[in-house]
């Protein structure tokens, strides 16, 4: 008997060639496992082929109005989550969104610290990817610092006068999602105080010539033509910033003093009056002078028998 079979071990069995008795003597021989080793884990090899595969986030970007910041990106994710960590240069880094399977992600509370400078690691992870020990792909985003970069949004106007020469426009500050220890939110103005200002921009009913005044203060005052109606809007401003100075601009408001109809409605509706008081007038003289001829006519006819007799 001359054949062999080996085991898990990578042992071998060898009969030998003398028997004694009925038993048959074997002989162990170790042999070198000859096995694959890309073939030993299959399904831990092809969980982290997937993962080097899955894709990484595009098109990264940061969407911030009142330190209100949304990050976004693309593609949507199919066979696949988004994690979200926030890494800034001094604080520790933050998870948001965790396994999500959205574009974009509110990162508001993770940029508490208006002033420091962050980046954002938008990773590609399958539902048990967070457990590997293995670094999933990663995309990064662009650094992005609140306080120098957040849009100013649009300022509240809470009341305007215009009396003689003086128009007087009194605004609110935009508030922030960041809230004070007594749950107070937080205005644009206790964020940046000096550095911030408001202009605002003003000009003559129906005109196109603008003028603009600045403040650092919620109220403005300045001087106008007392006969005239005004219209404004205003617009926060951080000048010692490079980038985004000018926030978003308030509604556009407008004064009515003295205002005529022609002033309100322009000059077609005038002459639609005018048209339809000339059409009245019209329709009275034509009535007068038919009634007129039929009163005479009935006058006549009363005389002829008179005349008769």
């Amino acid at each position: 008997m001359t054949a062999t079979r080996s085991d898990r071990q990578g042992f071998v069995l060898v009969p030998s060639s003398e028997l004694v008795g009925d038993t048959e003597e074997l002989v162990f021989e170790k042999h070198e496992d000859i096995t694959p080793r890309n073939s030993r884990f299959p399904e831990i090899t092809e969980v982290t082929r997937g993962n080097q595969e899955l894709p990484t986030a595009i098109n990264i970007t940061w969407s911030s109005i009142n330190f209100k910041t949304i990050l976004q990106w693309q593609p949507k994710p199919s066979g696949y989550f988004y994690t979200v960590e926030i890494h800034g240069q001094t604080s520790d880094t933050k998870k948001k969104c965790i396994l999500t399977r959205e574009t974009e992600c509110d990162v508001t509370d993770a940029l508490r610290n208006v002033k420091e400078t962050y980046t954002a690691h938008i990773l590609s992870v399958t539902s048990s990817g967070m457990d590997n020990f293995e670094e999933p792909p990663y995309a990064v985003s662009e650094k992005f610092t609140p306080y120098s970069q957040t849009v100013l949004g649009k300022p509240e106007i809470q009341n305007y006068t215009q009396k003689g020469s003086k128009l007087n426009v009194v605004l609110k500050d935009p508030l922030t999602p960041y809230a004070f220890p007594n749950g107070s939110f937080q205005s644009i103005r206790d964020i940046f105080q000096n550095d911030l200002e408001y202009k605002l921009y003003y000009w003559k009913d129906q005109s196109s010539g603008k003028k603009d005044a600045v403040t650092k203060s919620h109220s403005f005052e300045v001087s106008v033509d007392s006969t005239k109606n005004y219209c404004f809007y205003i617009q926060g401003n951080i000048p010692s910033r490079r980038e985004n100075r000018n926030g978003q601009e308030s509604m556009v408001l407008c004064t009515s003093v003295g205002r005529n109809i022609l002033d309100e409605y322009g000059a077609e509706v005038f002459i639609i009056i005018a048209v339809i008081a000339i059409a009245v007038i019209t329709l009275a003289v034509v009535l007068s002078v038919v009634l007129c001829k039929r009163k005479k006519a009935k006058a006549a006819r009363e005389k002829e028998p008179l005349n008769g007799v």
